[in-house]
């Protein structure tokens, strides 16, 4: 099994990247979040995770430990193969999609191309204990936020604010204040702008 690669970047897309290291290159499948992370750097190093077929031998690339750890977790479960995965990986954060099934959030799975209504319960059904586990109480706090929180970002970003920009602001106020509704939340985060 194949640990991680480190090398040159020598083409970048957001669904792959060709990693140049001792004299041959590979080709690995890729998320949008690790595309971005990597993104305009020359050097890289990723984790690795092969998926081996009758047809083929496909390597997934992540930019880290967490990202490869919660890809297979999604592939464990029946239904879901290495491309949902990727693109479940590529719709949200892994804290994101492991908040929503901590909270069961199907509303928000199945959003995600590829995933329907008993796919996304059958998401949460298998791996609510598995992504429950190590996470300290102040992260499932947090959880529970989630919804108000995901909901006031749609708001900002239909408002015309950047996501990236608005999060961090977003995650302080409901640090400071975890019962606010959603209106009270954009009410603050808007005043703070």
């Amino acid at each position: 099994m194949y640990e991680y690669i480190k090398g040159t970047i020598s083409e970048l897309t957001p669904a792959g990247v060709v990693v140049e290291t001792g004299g041959l290159a590979y080709f690995l499948h890729i998320s949008v979040n690790t595309y971005s992370r990597i993104k305009g750097v020359e050097h890289t190093k990723l984790f690795l995770h092969e998926v081996v077929r009758e047809d083929a031998h496909l390597l997934y690339g992540f930019s880290d430990q967490e990202e490869r750890d919660f890809f297979r977790m999604l592939i464990s479960v029946n239904g879901i193969g290495a491309a949902i995965a990727i693109m479940m990986l590529s719709s949200y954060l892994p804290d994101d999609l492991r908040d929503a099934i901590l909270t069961d959030n199907v509303n928000l799975l199945k959003g995600i191309k590829g995933i329907g209504v008993k796919t996304a319960q059958r998401v949460i059904i298998e791996l609510k204990d598995k992504v429950g586990k190590g996470i300290s109480s102040d992260r499932l706090l947090k959880s529970g936020n989630s919804v108000v929180r995901n909901e006031a970002l749609s708001a900002l970003e239909m408002l015309g604010f950047n996501k990236k920009a608005v999060e961090k602001s977003i995650d302080q106020i409901i640090a400071a204040n975890p019962e606010l509704t959603v209106e009270q939340l954009l009410k603050i985060a808007l005043k703070s702008f």
